[in-house]
């Protein structure tokens, strides 16, 4: 039966991509959903707010919707929307107190580096860098003081594989939440909530939104815990949320998520194995290869391997900025997951002292024509 914002969770995957969060306007009937552009909301004559809005920081409708089918989709029971994906990380970690302890991938996201570094210790946020995918470094990290194991997998950009349900139960029996970034896979490829995690965290710039048009984050919970309330309190006090245009976007991004992801892992596939066999290649980073330290555990929790992969290139820096330079439809751009192929090379656009290797070039695969990706990268590799 119909609800505000959609049908019933006993729906399959994509029948609620299409329809949660996304009831015809009850007032016109138009079937797509209007924006909702108000700030502030009528309050009832006798003081109450029963039709749920107060004011635009503290809920909207649009950002409700969203809200309600990025919880559906991951299976968690609320999600909480965000301006960027490193606003999100940001308030998970701002959610924590002085003094606590945090764990997270030695080749996390150079951004959430910066985060941990230059911002949260000088707060008093004590962290660890570690290989999350050795289960025994993890292990010899945990302290009487670690409240979150943070972990993102397939990373970015070395694609690292990082077993979600070992590290899970880990964290768990250190009192300890785990937060899985899922950025990657999407909830489409890997269901990290069913897998143990407390919390998985979005960029929905890259696959969830889908077009490279709009920027916005979120963190889901699998269930109502006191880390969680606070990450909706740091949302709802700092205002660190997207516009109701931004939610729109997203939520009509999503409907499309399902065949976009799988076509884009489909075509990542296939060129990761072209450019494993091919001479100017020095290794490819994707897990969906069976030489990938990865594989194995990839296979188990993910139903494919994603439309990102990496490449170092057969000599330094410069031989991997030619290559850059040299593709014709592959664009030179930063970010990932949306229609168009994007690659970069990554080491420059992060911090000094970064661990990507300067011969590492990271592809975003979009949905043009296999035939017609493989021809641009086997042209630029040759020329470079």
């Amino acid at each position: 039966m119909r609800s505000l914002y959609g049908i019933a969770q006993a729906m399959d995957f994509d029948t609620q991509l299409i329809h949660t969060g996304t009831a015809c306007d009850p007032t016109t009937g138009a079937l797509v959903p209007p924006i909702q552009l108000s700030t502030t909301f009528e309050r009832d004559p006798d003081g109450e707010y029963r039709r749920g809005y107060v004011y635009g920081r503290s809920d909207n409708p649009n950002r409700k919707a969203l809200e309600t089918t990025l919880a559906q989709l991951e299976g968690g029971t609320e999600a909480i929307a965000f301006a960027s994906g490193s606003a999100a990380t940001f308030s998970l970690l701002q959610s924590l107190q002085t003094g606590d302890h945090v764990i997270a991938p030695k080749n996390v996201y150079f951004g959430v580096q910066e985060m941990l570094k230059r911002i949260f210790a000088p707060w008093g946020l004590a962290f660890s860098l570690v290989d999350t995918t050795n289960l025994d470094a993890v292990a010899a990290a945990c302290t009487p003081s670690t409240r979150l194991v943070l972990i993102e997998t397939p990373s970015n950009p070395q694609l690292a594989i990082t077993d979600i349900a070992a590290i899970s139960e880990l964290a768990h029996a250190q009192g300890a939440y785990l937060a899985c970034d899922n950025t990657l896979a999407s909830p489409v490829l890997q269901r990290p909530l069913e897998l143990g995690a407390d919390f998985v965290i979005h960029a929905t710039t890259k696959y969830l939104a889908g077009h490279s048009d709009v920027i916005g984050g979120a963190v889901i919970a699998r269930e109502n815990n006191p880390l969680g309330e606070q990450v909706r309190l740091v949302q709802t006090i700092g205002g660190v949320i997207p516009s109701p245009f931004d939610c729109w976007l997203t939520q009509r991004g999503l409907q499309t998520l399902t065949l976009r992801v799988r076509q884009q892992a489909s075509n990542a596939q296939r060129i990761a194995e072209f450019l494993h066999q091919h001479p100017a290649v020095e290794r490819v980073l994707y897990p969906g290869l069976p030489e990938h330290p990865g594989h194995g555990i990839a296979r188990q929790q993910m139903s494919a391997f994603g439309g990102l992969l990496s490449v170092q290139i057969k000599g330094d820096g410069d031989r991997a900025m030619a290559v850059v330079a040299n593709t014709r439809l592959f664009t030179r751009a930063t970010s990932f997951g949306g229609t168009h192929s994007t690659l970069e090379h990554r080491a420059s656009m992060e911090a000094p002292g970064t661990e990507t290797p300067q011969n590492l070039i990271r592809l975003s695969v979009g949905l043009e024509s296999l035939e017609d990706l493989i021809s641009d990268l086997d042209q630029a590799l040759s020329r470079s």
